[in-house]
């Protein structure tokens, strides 16, 4: 079988890129014929068009797409292909349903206009363009052969937010790298992880505050946590026109008192992913969805950073966002309602004050990092891909 993998891929340093490296990886070892003719491209719409243009398609049997993190080139390399090809087998992955890409490439006029105009005239341009953006994810959508969602409520949300039939959809749990093994470190004292690109509307604030309300409440545990706050920083997220969101972590970090109980780790190499996770106890994902995204619709995709946990073999607190009550429906943590600080320092104290909660919660990542190694996924995909074939 031959594949053409429309995607993002390394050194792209986004989470769709890293997933879609690790399945061309996984798929190549099941002697699947992976070729990626929009590598290099990066997420630019009309050279992705080109690019599609240029290709050559003869010995394709089926076109597979990562599409989400607002990127569009995947996107319209899709509509392209659907347009030359009518019979072509296009299958996707969506990373962010329960929509494909949220935004128009460009505003019509005269909307567009207002794209550099004081906020909040731009925003109400996108909210009164948007009937035309979800008229073109529907209509690709719904010429699709298959259209796969990491979680079953991604799926719910997708189908009916788009009009889907049943038979177009699938659920494939996101992959892991098979990952040895590690005992939990000493549970004193209790180290906590929050790990992911650090940029605004991680929640990070969220978890600073419930850290500083739960010394507070209980001054004793001061002694007995730690947090590590980890990941990408790369300067177009953690900078922007507000200024740099790092140093706004650090100036908020002092005004808490937290200086002494906090460590980072930036920009780890791909190789010190693994041990920096399984060096702590739980991971905490403290994730708030988008007021601005939520006028669109709702956002129900997972993290990249949940299946680095579940990989590793530790448990996670996690809001309630995206469709993370569904990962951490196996007993592999605990969640909180997104936002409510108090909430999450109330889960914070329940840890710290049982601490053997943080090894049943690792056991059983474990356990579901196991079934979820990227050779039982890929295997998934590309029995997939056999049946979306055989529609022909």
């Amino acid at each position: 079988m031959r594949v053409a993998l429309i995607a993002p891929l390394p050194p792209e340093q986004n989470g769709i890129a890293d997933y879609a490296g690790h399945l061309r990886n996984a798929l190549q070892a099941l002697d699947v014929e992976v070729v990626t003719p929009l590598q290099g491209v990066g997420n630019d719409p009309r050279q992705a068009r080109q690019r599609i243009a240029d290709s050559n398609w003869q010995g394709i049997d089926l076109v597979h797409a990562e599409i989400g993190g607002g990127r569009l080139a995947e996107f319209r390399a899709l509509q392209a292909l659907r347009e030359r090809f009518a019979q072509l087998p296009l299958t996707a992955t969506v990373h962010d349903p329960e929509r494909l890409v949220w935004r128009l490439e460009k505003l019509p006029w005269p909307l567009s206009l207002a794209e550099h105009l004081p906020s909040p005239v731009p925003q109400a341009a996108t909210l009164l363009a948007d009937p035309l953006c979800l008229r073109e994810e529907r209509q690709l959508a719904r010429s699709m052969t298959r259209l796969v969602t990491l979680t079953r409520a991604g799926s719910q949300s997708l189908r009916q937010r788009m009009g889907l039939h049943e038979q177009q959809m699938v659920v494939i749990n996101h992959g892991n790298l098979a990952i040895e093994p590690q005992p939990l470190p000493p549970l004193q004292p209790l180290r906590l992880l929050y790990f992911g690109f650090i940029y605004r509307g991680k929640g990070i604030e969220d978890l600073l505050d419930a850290l500083a309300s739960l010394f507070v409440s209980q001054p004793a545990l001061r002694a007995k946590v730690r947090l590590t706050l980890a990941g990408g920083s790369e300067p177009e997220m953690a900078f922007a026109s507000k200024g740099s969101y790092l140093e706004e972590l650090r100036l908020r970090i002092r005004q808490l008192g937290l200086s002494d109980l906090i460590d980072w780790q930036l920009d780890l190499p791909g190789d010190q992913i693994a041990p920096l996770i399984q060096a702590h106890h739980l991971m905490v994902l403290p994730y708030r969805e988008s007021s601005k995204l939520r006028l669109l619709g709702e956002l129900r995709g997972t993290s990249g950073a949940l299946s680095w946990a579940v990989a590793c073999g530790r448990g996670v607190i996690t809001s309630d966002a995206r469709s993370f009550a569904e990962e951490v429906s196996h007993g592999n943590g605990t969640i909180y309602p997104q936002g409510d600080v108090q909430a999450l320092s109330k889960a914070l104290a329940q840890v710290c004050s049982a601490p053997q909660l943080a090894a049943q919660w690792a056991a059983s990542a474990a356990q579901l990092g196991q079934a979820r190694q990227w050779q039982h996924t890929a295997e998934r995909f590309r029995d997939m891909f056999r049946q979306a074939c055989g529609q022909r």
